[in-house]
């Protein structure tokens, strides 16, 4: 198994070791530097002499969005405007967008992070990597491309549209790898397909290093059976520091780096830790940051912890595949649904193609839940009792999987939106 530090292998016993020692450092700094996070600790009666163990971050106040945006634009750094050399900004479709500053040594920390991910999953000197994440604020595109130059990979700054040209990208310079969201790298395979290019036999593509939206074990497979390419899980926030944590070729979960970062899993409505390896809300402590640094920060994605040791020798915990967000939930009847497990559902039906649309609507008192979704070509035909029976069979599985009424609507191949950035796969009609 190859390595790209040392440290990934570190006994647990010392890295929990190393991962205390830096807690206790950080919660001084903050303590004594920060005004918010000293007025935040002592509105929760906490000092930094009561983290004495790893579990008494437990004790420390949750930073949640909010506080991000309150904070805007630069409240919360503790790097001074000479020692920031990048900024990078959320979207802030929903109110102020959260503003994050980088130091040399923040970008240097987060390309090792990303390094040892993109070695982790098998990229390496000899392949070259297209990114079809934004460039600019969003900080998807930039955390991929430093992380894969560092590992001597070449890089094709891609961006995202104009999908024809990416795939002239993809055949005229043998690229191997592609980092994009997994929704964008099927449409990538439809767009394809159209201009007459297999990329199973036309491209050199093996590797797909995929996330930034929530996505199935199915549709893992689905990639791999259309397009052959292997399809690997990333993590990351704009938040924290864009694409961050990788799964390893393994794929037994994303490696958490524990000498960079602290991680806890928790109820999303008690804040209270659950056991290992049971559903709740990703928290994370960055341990080394130092424009933004960041406390017990609630993510808002709902995942599950490891901490056995990887069958690839790695030694740092690992987290499940996302499998959602607290605000995404979608609650129908009082039963929770998070569209990933719609996708889960759907993808087991090999008529269904790789688009779905959540409509969700209030009739009188009751909700309503309308899956749309496209067929594959050769399975739509103009047979009305053979749509009925998919119908019947898509409907079926999905009320068994979700246990909520649902009700289903077959749409024409390529009649739902398509997106290039992450997918938008809800359309709440709702009033409240």
């Amino acid at each position: 198994m190859v390595y790209w530090n040392p440290i990934e292998v570190m006994p647990v016993d010392e890295l929990k070791a190393l991962q205390l020692k830096q807690l206790k450092m950080l919660v001084y700094k903050l303590y004594t530097f920060s005004p918010f996070y000293r007025q935040k600790m002592k509105d929760a009666g906490v000092t930094p002499e009561d983290v004495q163990t790893l579990k008494d971050v437990g004790k420390l106040p949750f930073m949640v969005k909010k506080d991000l945006r309150d904070g805007y634009p630069d409240k919360l750094f503790l790097a001074t405007s000479r020692e920031v050399v990048r900024y990078h900004a959320s979207s802030g479709t929903t109110g102020k967008p959260t503003i994050v500053g980088y130091t040399q040594n923040d970008i240097e920390g987060w390309s090792e992070s990303v390094a040892r991910g993109l070695v982790s999953a098998g990229v390496g000197t000899d392949d070259v990597l297209q990114v079809c994440y934004t460039y600019g604020l969003f900080s998807g595109g930039l955390g991929l491309h430093y992380g894969a130059e560092k590992v001597g990979a070449a890089v094709v700054p891609a961006s995202t549209g104009n999908t024809e040209r990416q795939i002239d990208l993809v055949q005229d310079l043998g690229v191997t790898v592609i980092a994009a969201t997994p929704s964008y790298l099927l449409h990538m395979g439809e767009v394809a397909a159209k201009m007459g290019v297999d990329l199973k036999k036309d491209t050199k593509l093996r590797l797909g290093i995929l996330g930034a939206e929530p996505w199935s074990q199915r549709m893992r497979d689905r990639i791999y059976e259309q397009l052959g390419i292997k399809a690997v899980d990333i993590y990351g926030t704009s938040e924290l520091s864009g694409p961050l944590w990788s799964e390893c070729g393994d794929q037994n979960g994303i490696h958490v780096w524990a000498d960079m970062t602290l991680i806890e899993v928790v109820d999303p409505n008690t804040g209270e830790p659950v056991p290992i390896g049971e559903k709740g809300e990703l928290v994370v402590t960055m341990l080394q940051k130092e424009a933004f640094p960041i406390i017990r920060y609630r993510t808002g994605d709902i995942t599950t912890m490891h901490e056995e040791v990887c069958t690839c020798g790695r030694t740092h915990p690992r987290i499940g595949r996302i499998q959602g967000r607290v605000d995404d939930m979608i609650i129908i009847r009082g039963i929770n649904v998070f569209p990933s497990q719609v996708e889960h559902s759907l993808m087991t039906n090999p008529e269904v193609g790789n688009e779905f649309q959540i409509v969700v609507d209030r009739k009188g008192a009751l909700d309503t839940m309308l899956v749309r979704v496209e067929l594959r070509p050769e399975a739509f035909g103009d047979r009305v009792f053979e749509l009925d029976a998919i119908k019947d069979r898509i409907t079926h599985k999905l009320r068994g999987s979700l246990n909520v009424g649902v009700n289903v609507e077959i749409v024409e191949p390529g009649s739902l939106p398509r997106f290039e950035g992450k997918a938008k796969r809800v359309v709440d009609k709702r009033v409240y």
